[in-house]
């Protein structure tokens, strides 16, 4: 009992620091050009081209119809078949960020269709351009609509990043497969990983409550 107490206490700190150095890392890069993916999708699934529409959904479509474990085997394994070689980092951030791109796309989508048109009637009124009501008043308040289910997004991608140790990337799981294999500890150690998970998961979790309480307070006024 002592020596698996002693495993545990050692084998944390390189478990939480595969989290902090790879894994959440890992997933704030992926979140950040995801959302920016997913904005692009969202206006082309909104725009009057067919042809982007069009597009936006086969994205969407591919995206949403295929697992993430296989979107990283095509970037990671399948794409030096046509000679692009990417290393493991790129390919991961590649990988999560088109997925996320994929998901989020339609919850901005729904956010900027849930702004009233009445909205857009104003901003028209009063000069706006398209592009210029899109960026002032209807994102900014689509924005507001969008936390929760982006805030979810993102605590998914965390624990999703646990995919990336497939290809070769060194993050919170990778560290704990390595510790329990040299080990034999396999049921102590990955026990311990999911503690580690559930830990981030509850910490952004929290960050979340805090956030949209503080965004009901600003509309309140």
């Amino acid at each position: 009992m002592q020596s698996s107490l002693d495993l545990f206490w050692r084998s944390l700190w390189p478990i939480v620091s595969g989290a902090l150095v790879a894994s959440i890392p890992l997933a704030f890069a992926s979140m950040a050009i995801g959302l920016v993916i997913a904005v692009v999708i969202a206006l082309m699934r909104l725009s009057g081209q067919v042809w982007l529409s069009g597009i936006a959904r086969f994205y969407t479509s591919v995206i949403r119809g295929t697992p993430l474990l296989v979107q990283l085997f095509v970037v990671f394994y399948g794409l030096p078949s046509i000679g692009i070689r990417l290393d493991p980092w790129p390919s991961a951030i590649i990988a999560f960020s088109l997925n996320v791109g994929g998901y989020a796309a339609e919850v901005i989508r729904a956010a900027i269709l849930s702004v009233p048109k009445g909205q857009w009637e104003a901003a028209h009124t009063i000069g706006m351009s398209r592009g210029l009501a899109l960026r002032r008043i209807i994102l900014p308040q689509a924005a507001r609509v969008s936390v929760p289910p982006l805030s979810n997004t993102f605590i998914s991608l965390v624990k999703d990043t646990s995919l990336a140790s497939v290809i070769l990337v060194v993050e919170l799981f990778r560290q704990a497969e390595q510790i329990a294999t040299v080990s034999n500890q396999f049921l102590l150690i990955y026990l311990e990983a999911a503690l580690v998970y559930w830990g981030i998961c509850l910490i952004l979790s929290f960050g979340q409550d805090a956030l949209e309480k503080r965004l009901d307070r600003h509309v309140a006024r």
